[in-house]
């Protein structure tokens, strides 16, 4: 299957999306709605969050993947990594007609080709970053296209926002390398870290991905890089030494020139911080030092794009209304996700999956929240990162109080031969050993009585990682505000 464009003119042109329920796919089926193509899909008969959306988009989807579903008249399929061409019948049938078939990543990398756009990277901090960034293009009145990887509540939330066609701001993805598809003029790298050790071998191969899509950049492009982070550092400093024609804008608590962090203070639910481009203050609502260098990120990013696609750069209006717009970003889902209070006990959910991003993410939430007793409910996310990186997941829950673990949450991608090495209870011995409160269920709604026994008002409960624990903290947060309204 060889790579191909999009029509100059995508009007009137007939996309089939096949797995059209998923964060990406939804989005994209959004954006080409909105670009005037007719869009229609399939996927499984369970129900998402995405539903909702396409159902507000009178997008017709069907449940299955038999050849049968395909229209007649399509003009071209995208799909999903998660199903191939070479099993899913509808996606041969798609083939056997001649039909030009993309793949989520190479779609996106063809709308990246038709507009001034950027692309946001790394290991973690990259959905936040995105988010933030739209809330800017938000409040600017920007004409652009954002897409993260999660529902962002300034999106109405959902993992778009749809202003225009005059620049494009994604988030791009590491995992296989699927960010080469993309071609940005800009990329704002957050970090780099050994990760999906299931595909990269270890910390030299992923770095060696990175350093590759940043090596894609045009003559004159522009590396948006994270100078507290030793792996966007290296991937800067490795660009430096072969192109000279890029430019090298750091940001961040070690960064140097107009968008070093200064100057932070927290208060109770906020946090404050200064940049050297701007004689204001600027407002988060959002817990951890790692979110004020993602606003920090994401402020360079929209002034760059804003001078490429605008050509001037941004005024002191422009900067204020760039600081209300930092003020109004309520987070996206699973990122410090307020679910809300029930029984004076708060509940938030956090993606995390990552040691680096764990530990952030706690230390944030300690300072943010400083009289809240932390309670921490953690599912791990593959065999193969937990293998890979043991030791740092043991060592990464220092701030929270009490942590409960679970099994770990298996990848379809992984053989099953692969938990016999690792597992939840190596984990949690591990962790035992270095905390003094941690429980243990293999599965997480085993939990809940537990749960129900050492919770009290005042804690903060948090469900992090990739798995599917979050649905602990949802049950218990519904059940609490349903004590509530029944007092």
């Amino acid at each position: 299957m060889s790579y191909q464009s999009f029509p100059e003119d995508l009007r009137d042109f007939f996309f089939f999306l096949v797995g059209i329920k998923g964060t990406g796919m939804a989005a994209l089926a959004e954006i080409l709605l909105a670009r005037g193509a007719r869009v229609e899909g399939c996927d499984v008969e369970e129900r998402f969050y995405t539903d909702e959306i396409l159902e507000d988009l009178r997008i017709k989807v069907f449940t299955g993947f038999d050849a049968s579903l395909l229209p007649a008249g399509t003009n071209g399929v995208v799909f999903s990594s998660a199903y191939s061409p070479h099993t899913q019948e509808v996606l041969r049938e798609a083939r056997d007609r001649g039909l030009p078939l993309w793949e989520y990543t190479e779609a996106l990398g063809a709308l990246s080709e038709k507009t001034p756009a950027a692309g946001v990277a790394g290991v973690h901090g990259k959905t936040t970053t995105t988010g933030i960034a739209g809330s800017l293009v938000k409040a600017l009145g920007l004409p652009y296209t954002v897409l993260a990887g999660s529902a962002v509540a300034d999106f109405g939330n959902r993992s778009t926002l749809i202003q225009g066609e005059e620049g494009l701001i994604a988030e791009t993805c590491e995992y296989r390398r699927h960010f080469l598809r993309f071609h940005p003029d800009v990329i704002l790298l957050t970090s780099v870290e050994a990760d999906h050790l299931d595909y990269f071998s270890g910390y030299d191969d992923i770095l060696d991905a990175f350093v590759e899509y940043v090596r894609g950049l045009p003559p004159g492009g522009k590396l948006i890089y994270c100078a507290s982070q030793d792996g966007a550092v290296e991937t800067a400093e490795r660009l430096r030494k072969e192109r000279s024609d890029l430019e090298f804008i750091p940001y961040g608590f070690n960064a140097p020139g107009a968008y070093g962090i200064e100057a932070v203070r927290r208060e109770e639910g906020e946090q404050f911080f200064r940049l050297p481009c701007w004689a204001g203050e600027f407002c988060l609502r959002i817990p951890g030092r790692h979110t004020v260098e993602n606003a920090a990120g994401a402020l360079a990013l929209v002034a760059v794009m804003t001078e490429k696609t605008l050509g001037r750069p941004l005024g002191a209006q422009d900067w204020e209304t760039l600081a209300g717009g930092i003020r109004a970003f309520r987070g996206s889902r699973r990122r410090s996700e307020i679910l809300g209070e029930a029984g004076g006990i708060l509940f938030m959910d956090d993606y995390a999956h990552h040691p680096s991003a764990i530990r952030t993410t706690l230390k944030g939430l300690k300072e943010f929240y400083p009289r809240r007793r932390l309670v921490v409910d953690f599912m791990s996310h593959t065999y193969s990162r937990t293998a890979g990186l043991f030791d740092e997941f043991s060592e990464s829950f220092g701030d929270a109080d009490l942590v409960i673990l679970h099994k770990i949450y298996g990848s379809a991608r992984e053989n099953q031969g692969e938990g016999e090495t690792v597992s939840g209870e190596k984990l949690y011995q591990a962790v035992r050993k270095l905390h003094p409160r941690v429980y243990y269920t293999g599965e997480p709604a085993e939990a809940e009585p537990l749960c129900r026994e050492i919770l009290k008002p005042g804690d903060l409960f948090l469900t992090m990682g990739a798995g599917n624990n979050w649905t602990l903290g949802r049950r218990l947060y519904e059940e609490g505000k349903l004590r509530e309204n029944n007092l």
